[in-house]
């Protein structure tokens, strides 16, 4: 049986070149993952996925890593990825869940969560950085994924838009850390206002920033403790305030704003819960495949 042929596509072949490759070896759907806040000491961890429709449908004008966009291109971009994907899913994880069961726990399940609640069952699934595994379908954990694949661009503006929505809202709840500015990132007025203030419900006390000031070596304070459950389970930004809840659930962007509904136009969103990591599988300069086989 002969081997079907490598497929090299470089990376200066453009932002959608390695999906259409893998669209000419099969596989129609291919969803891209991408995390938001992963660095910062405060606030959720928040997961995207997405598969874009093939050809000139699916290109997007602008779109690029989120990181490399202002943030009225963010929001300009995240609003056409939800209007044209096939489909989409934001899953956000609060930060006494990345606490209590660990930051790269908690991204892979993110993460995981969202590619299996796509309407549209991926055929192919590219990843940023590091691999997912449990799926039931073929991968490629692309370095800089961002900037190579159009889905897991498309999945970063989905995840940093939905996050910075969430973190201006928690600006309003709480006041005086500038969380509408630095979006819970370690930032010099960050830091000072920790100093100052003391680290709030939303800060992840398992950050050394955070346990520092707070004089709990990392244990987050007995209130902000998981009591357990699954996804589904309503959490609570603030004493009585729902913020987070499983899918189905409704997020807010600032008080009373609705941000995300289950079911936009394929989207989903949900909190997800922690499962075992796997050692990160970045790829090289240039992506190589296997053609056709799955």
């Amino acid at each position: 049986m002969l081997t079907p042929p490598r497929t090299v596509v470089r990376r200066d072949g453009g932002l959608y070149a390695l999906e259409r490759a893998l669209q000419r070896r099969g596989f129609r759907h291919v969803a891209g993952a991408d995390e938001a806040g992963r660095g910062a000491c405060a606030g959720p961890l928040v997961a995207a996925a997405a598969v874009l429709p093939e050809g000139r449908r699916g290109e997007i004008d602008g779109l690029a890593d989120s990181k490399l966009l202002t943030a009225a291109s963010r929001e300009r971009i995240h609003d056409e990825v939800v209007a044209r994907a096939l489909a989409y899913a934001v899953v956000v994880i609060p930060a006494a869940e990345v606490d209590a069961r660990g930051l790269h726990v908690c991204n892979l399940a993110a993460m995981r969560r969202a590619l299996a609640s796509l309407a549209t069952r991926p055929e192919y699934v590219l990843t940023d950085g590091f691999g997912v595994d449990g799926l039931d379908v073929p991968g490629l954990a692309v370095w800089k994924g961002d900037r190579v694949a159009a889905c897991v661009a498309a999945a970063s503006v989905l995840a940093k838009v939905t996050r910075d929505r969430i973190m201006v809202g928690l600006d309003e709840r709480y006041p005086g850390y500038g969380f509408a500015e630095h979006k819970g990132y370690i930032t010099p007025e960050h830091t000072a206002a920790l100093r100052e203030l003391g680290p709030c419900r939303e800060h992840r006390f398992s950050y050394a920033n955070v346990a520092t000031v707070s004089g709990r070596d990392g244990r987050p304070p007995r209130s902000r403790r998981p009591a357990g459950g699954g996804p589904g389970e309503t959490l609570f930004g603030s004493p009585g305030e729902p913020l987070f809840g499983g899918s189905g659930a409704m997020l807010f962007g600032g008080p009373d704003e609705p941000m995300e509904r289950s079911g936009a136009v394929g989207g989903t969103v949900g909190v997800a819960w922690g499962e075992q990591p796997r050692p990160p599988a970045p790829v090289g300069e240039d992506v190589v495949m296997e053609g056709g086989e799955r």
